[in-house]
């Protein structure tokens, strides 16, 4: 019987494993899946926690929900890939052998890469929304905090939905409003790219936003350390940016296991084909989401088009045949705006976004780079979609390389 391994039971991994379970015949194909962690988390969920519009039972649930019968689930850290014998090498010391092997280890944060990030203003004045911990300890702050300067800081490129601190920033302008501090609170978001967003319209459209809600912006901004007693972050250029609460997005890292397995790059990213999703040194290795070094956004909607691509090629690969999919970058974002309003944003490798409608042209129901309220519901909706469609690899609307119609050049 052969063999498939696939590392991490986060969303990449829990949709390939449904895929494939119902491609493949069970005594012909044997598919294990491994993950440290029983809980699924919702990410896109965690923004909603600190303004009190979500709840921790709201983004977590088992992932043993969502995985098919058939499926060898091992809740284990894994320690080295050994490419070269085809096979994985668990912490506790289990080796699993495979005929082709899936990485879907994902992204974390790393906050203690950034010098005072976790001094002892950590969860007290200096918080991120990237972890269940962090959103909570956020939403906690909020209920009796009474102004001041709110910083909003990116330390590093890439991370985990790169549309999340503009929400962040948003959403936070809308809730002090409500809250009637807003004439207390300053907003400043700080960033090292060169504008509000990596792609040059949506950048020129949402940099509008921020300054129309009253958020400054601080662009190419490299965080070198923070200054817990004076309440500082500080550029590699000695720049300094006082904050009364700091909202910080970390640098993010790949899984440990990649890097020291000679999988990855120096932020432990595997290098892989952008196209084909099939590593650069081992054929019969590929990897789908968070985990890649692949010049697009580290976003849900990303997983969801890599894997039509990636359930393509696994079948020409296993049916010795040349691949039939190539993946373009597709991605697209919901971007909640505050007051019930939200804008939407969809691109790949080659064109940024442009205005439109989406996903029917002329009709929408979804405008593209503008506020609208039913983006908003999209936003909202996406969270039943995620948990009842997408994890379990079900078809959804959306193809998976992008159209220009609808699209206003």
């Amino acid at each position: 019987m052969k063999k498939i391994v696939i590392l991490g039971a986060g969303t990449g991994g829990t949709i390939m494993a449904n895929r494939l379970r119902k491609l493949l015949e069970r005594d012909q194909w044997e598919i294990t899946i491994v993950d440290q962690s029983k809980t699924h988390y919702y990410q896109p969920g965690f923004l909603f926690i600190p303004f009190g519009m979500y709840t921790k039972e709201d983004v977590i649930k088992p992932k043993m929900n969502f995985l098919p019968g058939g499926v060898h689930v091992i809740f284990e850290q894994i320690e080295k890939i050994d490419a070269t014998n085809n096979h994985v090498i668990l912490n506790d010391g289990v080796i699993l052998q495979y005929d082709l092997l899936i990485v879907a280890t994902g992204t974390h944060t790393c906050p203690e890469e950034t010098p005072g990030m976790t001094g002892p203003l950590w969860h007290k004045d200096i918080f991120d929304f990237y972890t269940i911990d962090g959103a909570i300890a956020l939403a906690d702050f909020f209920k009796t905090w009474q102004g001041g300067e709110l910083v909003v800081n990116i330390a590093d490129m890439p991370i985990k939905c790169p549309v999340a601190p503009l929400e962040f920033a948003m959403f936070a302008d809308a809730f002090f409003v409500e809250r009637g501090l807003r004439n207390k609170v300053n907003i400043t978001y700080v960033t090292p790219m060169s504008g509000a967003f990596t792609k040059p319209r949506a950048s020129k459209v949402l940099s509008a936003l921020l300054e129309e809600k009253n958020i400054h912006i601080v662009p190419d901004f490299y965080i070198e350390r923070i200054d817990n007693e004076k309440k500082a972050i500080i550029s590699y250029d000695e720049k300094e940016i006082l904050f009364d609460c700091l909202v910080t997005i970390p640098v993010h890292k790949g899984d440990p296991a990649i890097g020291v397995s000679g999988l990855g790059d120096e932020m432990n990213f595997m290098k892989a084909n952008k196209h084909t999703m099939q590593s650069d040194l081992f054929p019969n290795i590929f990897v789908i989401g968070d985990a890649s070094n692949f010049p697009t956004s580290k976003a849900g909607s990303v997983v969801h088009f890599e894997a039509d691509v990636l359930t393509e090629n696994i079948m020409c690969a296993i049916e010795n045949r040349p691949f039939t999919a190539s993946y373009d970058g597709h991605a697209n974002c919901f971007i909640e705006t505050g007051f019930g309003k939200g804008a939407l944003i969809d691109f790949n490798y080659d064109t940024e976004p442009l205005p439109g409608s989406f996903p029917f042209p002329g009709i929408g129901p979804l405008g593209l780079l503008k506020e609208t309220r039913a983006n908003h519901y999209g936003k909202v909706m996406f969270r039943w979609i995620y948990w009842h469609i997408l994890l379990k690899g079900k078809e959804m609307p959306i193809d998976s390389k992008m159209t220009m119609a609808g699209k206003k050049l």
